[in-house]
Parts: C-alpha cells; sequence; structure tokens
C-alpha cells in the first residue's frame, strides 16, 4: 500500500504539472484525508479521463520500482526479460534482471479497476479504459540500460536489462492522447462502448475516451467540480491559455505589485558546490476577477441582517 500511495500522488503531481497553465489545473481537494486526494470532477469529460490513466501509470510505476528494490515481498525485478540486440560491434544477447512491469500491471488492474468493474455502466467501462491506457503507457517507454565490465571500459562483459524511464515521459505522451481523446457513448446493448461521431476512427486500448463535454472551468461549479478562475495567476503577455484575456474568461484582471525574492550571482566553487546569493525585485502580478455580482431584479429589497 505504500507503494499505491507513492504512485497515486506521484500520478496526481505529474498531472497538476501538465495542466498548470490552463483553466483546469488538476486541483485536489486539500481537506479529503485519503491518499488518493479528491480530485474536483464530476462527469466524464476528457479531464477525468486523463486523471484515471495518469493515477494508474502512477501507481504501475511506482509499484514495479518497489518491485526491483526489493521492497515488496511477493515480487522481484523480472530475470525472465533476454533478448538479442545490436550496435557498433554487432549483435550481442542480453538479459539481465529487469523492471518488472509485467506485475506491475497486474497489481495495478486487480486493485485499480476492482471498484469499476463492479458496476457495468459507461462510465465504469471509461475509468477501465482508461485505466488500461495509463498502464499500456508504462510499458512504452521500457528501454534498454546497459553496464560496461572489462579493462578500462573496454566492454568485453556488459549487463543489460529493461528499465522504465522517467515518469515525465509518460505524463508527456498521456498529455497528447488527452489532447486527441475520442469521445465514445454505450452501445444499444449496454456491452461496450462505441465511437459517438462515426466519422472519427475507433479508439485503441492505448488511446484515451471521454463520455461527456468539458465544462468552461470559468465558474465555480460544484456540480461539474470547476473551482473556476477568479484569484489566478495569469499572463499579461501570452497569447496562450495561461494568458490574462484565455485564462480570466473576458472578465479582467487586477494588477498587483510585489517583492519576489529569487537566487542570483551564482558561483561554482572548486569543488564541489554551488553558491548564490539571494535577489529581490519588484514584479508585477496578474490575477483573474471574480464574476461580476448578480444584479438585484427590479424592486427587489436588500436586507441587512445583524448579529
Amino acid at each position: 500500500m505504500v507503494s499505491v500511495v507513492r504512485g497515486a500522488k506521484m500520478g496526481v503531481r505529474e498531472c497538476q504539472r501538465q495542466f498548470r497553465r490552463g483553466r483546469w489545473n488538476c486541483t485536489t481537494s486539500r481537506r479529503d484525508p485519503s491518499v488518493f486526494g479528491k480530485l474536483m470532477l464530476q462527469v466524464g469529460s476528457r479531464e477525468t479521463a486523463f486523471v484515471y490513466a495518469i493515477t494508474a501509470a502512477g501507481v504501475v510505476h511506482a509499484v514495479t520500482k518497489a518491485c526491483s528494490r526489493g521492497d515488496i515481498g511477493n515480487c522481484a525485478c523480472d530475470p525472465t526479460r533476454r533478448g538479442v540486440s545490436y550496435d557498433s560491434r554487432g549483435a550481442f544477447s542480453w538479459g539481465g534482471c529487469s523492471d518488472n512491469v509485467r506485475f506491475g500491471r497486474r497489481f495495478t488492474r486487480i486493485f485499480v479497476d476492482a471498484k469499476e468493474r463492479r458496476v457495468r455502466d459507461s462510465r465504469g467501462l471509461m475509468n477501465v479504459h482508461n485505466n488500461r491506457a495509463g498502464r499500456r503507457a508504462v510499458k512504452k517507454f521500457m528501454r534498454m540500460m546497459c553496464k560496461c565490465h572489462g579493462v578500462s571500459g573496454s566492454c568485453t562483459v556488459r549487463t543489460c536489462w529493461l528499465a522504465m524511464q522517467n515518469f515525465r515521459k509518460v505524463g508527456d505522451h498521456l498529455r497528447r492522447r488527452y489532447n486527441g481523446a475520442t469521445e465514445v457513448m454505450m452501445n444499444q446493448d449496454g456491452a461496450r462502448l462505441v465511437v459517438a461521431n462515426q466519422n472519427y476512427k475507433r479508439p485503441t486500448r492505448s488511446d484515451i475516451v471521454y463520455l461527456e463535454a468539458s465544462p468552461d472551468y470559468c465558474l465555480y461549479n460544484p456540480g461539474t467540480g470547476s473551482l473556476g478562475t477568479a484569484g489566478r495567476e495569469c499572463s499579461k503577455t501570452s497569447l496562450g491559455v495561461d494568458g490574462c484575456d484565455i485564462m480570466c474568461c473576458g472578465r479582467g484582471y487586477d494588477t498587483r505589485t510585489v517583492k519576489r525574492k529569487r537566487k542570483c550571482h551564482c558561483k561554482f566553487h572548486w569543488c564541489c558546490f554551488v553558491k548564490c546569493s539571494t535577489c529581490e525585485r519588484w514584479t508585477n502580478v496578474y490575477t483573474c476577477k471574480g464574476p461580476n455580482p448578480t444584479p438585484a431584479p427590479p424592486g427587489a429589497e436588500t436586507l441587512s441582517l445583524r448579529r
């Protein structure tokens, strides 16, 4: 369970990094005590789909790493992975103690999918599909690593194994899948998901799918899980999604000047550390305005309540 917790949190952190500049920034509830962190999502949108995929991938990655380190009693690295590869010296056979991603994927499928498989509705099928896409993304970025042995690094003998790559690669890959996500719906017999628009190709097992259109996330709406963008920092000069025009949904922005500290005048000292000074400078910070108050209907009276 320690690895499950670590993997789920890693998935949420990567989600927040991927969407840090958007209206939706993968917000979690600070008051939620669960290990996964309650994501503020209520609809089967593509954002929800991404959260399931990246969280499942995080659990696979963390459990697999724990296996390789020997932290889990009933699994270890995978000595069965072996093959033949080629380099400048020609062909060579390899076979070491690889990351046991097969165990990580199998455990995550049983553990994470258990709740979704109990209810065979469209949302459950969507979640199971996206969990699988996340698990497959981890396997996609397995790469062979080698360590040379011999006099003066002659590499007369080498040990090679398959290892997972940095989780950032998985996050970037799933973000691209999110951008090309496919809208689906339940088929007539209620057994599987089909493409909502027949003009689009059928999604593969590695694609992300969703059921409902995304809200605009401009305003606070607990029904959809949107916290709105009021108070969010934006860039005055950017033309992207982090620009004040897009981020603030046309409501405008407030400007304030703050003093911020940063590292400066860094110098390398032999051997071996870097020493920096701390500089302060005044900078403008732009934050989105909230929605205008709803005007009272004609003839309505405003009551003032006192304690």
